[in-house]
């Protein structure tokens, strides 16, 4: 499951969960068969319920948060860019282990205040746990924040379906990418964030049969030579391998798009270097404007509908190979 599938709760900081705990707790008065009987019921249940405030709340982020362990993974690949996946796993394991300490710390001090006779011990331990508490949730704070950035950051990655046949498209701009991503899709293609693009990513969707296939135009990864990238970008584009099942390249021949052939084929070696083993539909966009006697690509045109049916057949072919995932 992606995370924008998944609910992420919110993430409190150290002084908000432990004034959660404390408010709860301070609500809480029992009444016992005697004076040192009502103390223990008393401070049982304001240990009992502060206690269990840290833990559902702290094993509620590890529970909700996205697992990203899955090897080969399109998100874990972005997580990593955007976030750190170590910084990321490792702000979970601290979450994780001061939900345990908590519970550890509870239940030691319910026994002790089960065994004590001494009313004034029944306080102090109380108090020693509230202190105690306060210092393991306090050790977590960078953690949580780094939790609440990271919610902060899944909320912005792109709705896209990593378990999906996926065709990205690539080719400079004003070949007519977007174009083509409107006329292969059922529905209106939808425009989500994501970094290192200035627009957005392009998403457009394919129902052919039983099965859905997914379009996506990366405006700001695809667009350029590997070796005009930085490093996160160059990272971001490796990123997509987890994700793209077919690649169409689209050539505009009439440069009209404002880049020559040979920057254009400059740009679709790069992809193929890029992505060696993924197949690739080369297209010759405006066949209405310009149609080369021998082209690269098979000839489309969007504005006149030349070669489209057959654009679409020989692209829902490569993605029908594309194996269906194990439920």
């Amino acid at each position: 499951m992606s995370p924008k599938q998944k609910r992420i709760p919110s993430v409190l900081s150290a002084d908000e969960l432990m004034d959660k705990a404390y408010s709860r707790a301070a609500k809480i008065s029992k009444n016992g068969t005697n004076a040192l009987d009502t103390r223990k019921k008393t401070a049982l249940a304001k240990v009992t319920a502060s206690g269990d405030i840290i833990i559902s709340s702290l094993t509620k982020y590890v529970d909700d948060f996205p697992r990203l362990d899955k090897e080969e993974d399109f998100f874990p690949e972005l997580v990593d860019l955007v976030i750190g996946l170590d910084g990321y796993k490792k702000s979970l394991g601290a979450v994780n282990w001061a939900a345990k300490r908590t519970e550890g710390l509870k239940n030691e001090t319910l026994r002790n205040i089960r065994w004590t006779k001494d009313m004034n011990q029944v306080e102090s331990l109380r108090r020693a746990f509230y202190g105690r508490l306060s210092s393991v949730i306090k050790r977590i704070d960078k953690d949580l924040a780094f939790l609440m950035e990271a919610k902060k950051a899944f909320r912005n990655l792109p709705a896209v379906e990593p378990d999906i046949p996926t065709a990205v498209i690539a080719g400079f701009p004003n070949v007519g990418k977007s174009r083509l991503v409107t006329v292969l899709s059922t529905a209106a293609p939808e425009v989500a964030p994501y970094p290192f693009t200035t627009k957005g990513i392009v998403i457009g969707h394919v129902t052919h049969g039983w099965r859905t296939y997914q379009i996506i135009d990366t405006p700001g990864l695809l667009d350029r030579t590997l070796d005009e990238r930085n490093a996160i970008e160059k990272q971001a584009v490796l990123a997509l391998k987890y994700l793209t099942d077919v690649i169409i390249f689209i050539i505009d021949p009439s440069e009209t798009c404002g880049y020559d052939m040979e920057k254009q084929m400059a740009l679709l070696r790069s992809v193929q270097e890029g992505f060696p083993s993924v197949p690739l539909l080369v297209l010759e966009s405006k066949s209405d404007i310009l149609l080369r006697d021998e082209p690269l690509g098979l000839p489309i045109s969007v504005e006149t509908g030349q070669n489209i049916e057959e654009m679409k057949d020989r692209l829902l072919a490569m993605l029908r190979a594309v194996p269906v995932p194990e439920s």
